[in-house]
């Protein structure tokens, strides 16, 4: 696939967090631009969660300067995880079983492969920089003690298919593959993307439990509004819930 025309491409041999470098870099950029590390040694998930990142593994941020509101650019996350979806098709093959769990992970053959975590900079209500972060796991797996209880237990694309391949043959594969979902977000709006991304959700029309501070709802996942908000139907009806995290009922 060919390289996005405008975006730019930066390899790191070493950086703290690439979503750090990006936010950094982002005010001085004359357009967007990827930004990939050989090592990350202070990666982050969400809620301020560490990503590790073992050798051989995929690290990296889009560093964009976007227009329109904090909602708008959150929609970039979906964006995010249609384009993980494609390259790791790439890479897996096609009969690899792939779902795309609420908010911001990758699944393969149900454990979690990759990772996205959105970050942003700007003042009065105004977005200045976006960084997109990805992490996938294809080399290797964190140990699963380093998993929070309850989480979706590690994978990665080495382990499950056997197949290798390098963060930067990836980031070839991923960054061909965000552009376009990109110029669909940007033309048609966020419903064909939503439609996307409905189509690949994980536990689509099951039973899950998401969890926002202290509340726990528990209910059939419906899917997500036009905001990219979860929607459960619980005891008490329909909820549509902004943030929260995930967790998965075992199948017996």
């Amino acid at each position: 696939m060919a390289w996005p025309e405008g975006v730019a491409r930066h390899v790191l041999a070493r950086t703290e967090s690439t979503n750090a470098e990006a936010l950094r870099l982002a005010p001085g950029l004359s357009g967007p631009a990827w930004i990939m590390t050989r090592q990350q040694t202070a990666g982050r998930g969400r809620r301020g969660r560490s990503w590790s990142m073992p050798e051989g593994n995929f690290a990296a941020t889009l560093a964009m300067r976007p227009q329109g509101s904090p909602s708008d650019v959150s929609l970039y996350s979906f964006v995010a995880a249609l384009a993980l979806h494609e390259a790791l098709t790439a890479v897996c093959g096609p009969t690899t079983r792939l779902a795309i769990k609420w908010p911001n992970d990758v699944l393969l053959n149900g454990g979690k492969v990759a990772g996205i975590l959105l970050e942003s900079a700007g003042q009065g209500g105004a977005v200045s920089a976006l960084a997109v972060g990805i992490g996938v796991n294809l080399a290797a797996a964190p140990e699963p003690e380093a998993i929070e209880a309850g989480a979706v237990h590690p994978v990665s694309v080495l382990g499950e298919t056997g197949h290798a391949v390098s963060p930067d043959d990836f980031l070839d594969l991923l960054a061909p593959a965000f552009d376009r979902w990109q110029r669909q977000l940007m033309t048609w709006g966020f419903a064909p993307i939503r439609t996307a991304w409905t189509a690949r959700a994980a536990r689509l029309g099951e039973t899950i439990t998401a969890r926002t501070g202290n509340a726990i709802r528990t209910g059939r996942f419906e899917g997500i509004d036009e905001t990219g908000a979860l929607v459960l139907t619980t005891a008490a009806g329909r909820e549509v819930i902004p943030a929260a995290d995930v967790f998965f009922h075992e199948v017996a």
